[in-house]
């Protein structure tokens, strides 16, 4: 399943445009802000297909009957352009766990590159609902190698994959290896450059949000 959360005007579409203008990128605090707020719409829609369960709670003037989820997810995401998306959605999932994988292109003079993968710590997924913060859904390599990681940890009950932005060519390479996930989206753009950059995409959302790197 895709949802392109877009396709419904929302005050998603105001920062939706924000992360991507030029003009307005340079603020780095917003940025993320934004980000963390895509997140936190992507975190809320999620919940409509999770399960819940019925609970009676004590108010001052009697008892309420409430619902609360029968299990919380594992909120996961890819240091570290996944940071502040995965905040936004642990804001809502506030007693979820968390996982980090740390991966990154590793780019040669002839402008190929290849994902390097360094990193992962996660509770075990056995049963979970997972949910993955990918602010950049390319060409889906990274994303690929992460999940493939994580699954070692445990097989999910679902898996949820957030991205701020996605391609086309992304979301299909990812839902061919894992048909079972479900794929939320600020926005879906069509092209891809031959670096694997999306058009018209927004940049390098690490890079926005937490200043330019060195790359060996």
């Amino acid at each position: 399943m895709v949802t392109n959360l877009s396709d419904t005007n929302s005050l998603l579409s105001i920062w939706m445009r924000e992360i991507r203008d030029i003009g307005v990128q340079g603020d780095r605090m917003r940025f993320r802000r934004n980000m963390e707020r895509i997140g936190e719409i992507a975190a809320y829609e999620i919940s409509k297909t999770l399960v819940f369960e019925d609970v009676t709670v004590q108010t001052p003037m009697g008892e309420a009957p409430c619902y609360q989820l029968l299990q919380e997810p594992v909120v996961a995401t890819i240091l570290r352009a996944g940071v502040p998306l995965h905040q936004g959605i642990l804001n809502y999932f506030d007693k979820a766990d968390a996982a980090f994988v740390a991966a990154y292109r590793k780019h040669h003079r002839d402008g190929t590159f290849e994902i390097k993968q360094e990193y992962v710590t996660t509770p075990s997924l056995e049963g979970r609902t997972l949910i993955i913060a990918d602010p950049m859904l390319a060409t889906g390599a990274s994303l690929g190698l992460a999940i493939e990681s994580l699954l070692e940890h445990g097989e999910p009950a679902s898996i949820h994959i957030v991205a701020a932005i996605a391609c086309t060519q992304g979301v299909e390479y990812v839902l061919r290896k894992f048909p079972q996930a479900s794929i939320w989206a600020g926005a879906i753009d069509e092209e891809l450059t031959g670096k694997g950059y999306i058009v018209p995409g927004l940049g390098d959302s690490g890079d926005l949000s937490y200043g330019s790197k060195r790359q060996n």
